[in-house]
């Protein structure tokens, strides 16, 4: 053996190691510790009770149902606003094109924690989008974002979607660079609009980036903590929390119970697998 398939080798072996020892040892152990119970680290095996717990936690259907409702409102919203902006930024004829693609992609790269306190201070009782609206007469007294159930979903999808639109944009932009411009010069020549160019060649030349990032931002969703925490706190009441609040409470706010948060945890995987099927046959593939 030559020393050039010795060192391919070893790069591959520390590399596999670190996966398995990083991240399906974690994977499995979770998997482990969501059949047992406890207090702390003084966990028993308990078998599925602590699935069979899920369905009678009014916390976790509350969750969950707050998480659905974010996952419902707040990916197509994005997934259509993403797509408009990058068709528009691909036009040739639009000026300082550079400026405004890092503008709409620079929120991605912005601290989670920072944006969630800018957002919690704008969206007050007193921030400025209730002056803004006040002052051009758009309401009558301020909005409660924060402290009202219906607001404050509301004030989180805006936040979800001002982060990452701009990140599904960039997909769906370096996609639309690809297509062959003279499919479009075809159309053109035989009488298609720009809305039929649109519907007939776009969307379907985008497909699978469509299906790639409407996967991805639902796992992101399913997995939403940080604005939830940080701007709302999972209130007003538990209004709205998300499941991985509920598994951050379980864990280290409430009586520490890992094996229940593990469980918890593997419904949100429960989740993501449901959801990506669907998507998956909803995108029409036959693998899925």
């Amino acid at each position: 053996m030559n020393a050039n398939v010795i060192i391919g080798w070893s790069f591959i072996t520390i590399a596999t190691i670190m996966i398995c020892l990083f991240y399906f040892y974690p994977m499995i152990q979770a998997l482990i510790m969501s059949f047992q119970s406890g207090t702390g680290t003084n966990l028993t095996f308990t078998g599925l009770d602590n699935y069979a717990r899920l369905f009678k936690d009014p916390t976790f259907i509350t969750a969950v149902k707050n998480t659905v409702i974010y996952l419902m409102i707040q990916v197509p919203v994005m997934i259509l606003l993403a797509l408009f902006l990058s068709v528009l930024l691909n036009d040739k004829r639009l000026k300082f094109k550079g400026f405004f693609r890092t503008a709409i992609f620079l929120p991605c790269v912005t601290s989670l924690v920072a944006y969630s306190v800018i957002f919690k201070y704008l969206f007050g009782t007193d921030g400025i989008v209730n002056m803004m609206l006040m002052k051009f007469a758009f309401i009558a007294e301020p909005v409660q974002w924060l402290t009202d159930p219906f607001w404050a979903k509301m004030t989180i999808v805006i936040a979800i979607t001002w982060r990452w639109t701009g990140y599904n944009m960039i997909f769906y932009l370096s996609s639309l660079q690809n297509i062959d411009h003279s499919i479009y010069e075809a159309a053109k020549i035989d009488g298609a609009s720009a809305f039929q160019q649109f519907f007939k060649i776009t969307i379907p030349m985008l497909k699978p980036i469509i299906l790639f990032t409407s996967i991805t931002s639902t796992i992101g969703t399913l997995q939403l903590f940080d604005e939830v925490m940080n701007i709302t706190k999972g209130g007003p009441g538990n209004s709205t929390m998300t499941i991985s609040q509920y598994i951050y409470n379980l864990s280290f706010k409430y009586t520490p119970d890992f094996g229940y948060a593990a469980t918890v945890s593997y419904a949100i995987v429960i989740m993501i697998v449901i959801f990506s099927i669907i998507q998956f046959k909803v995108a029409g593939d036959k693998n899925a």
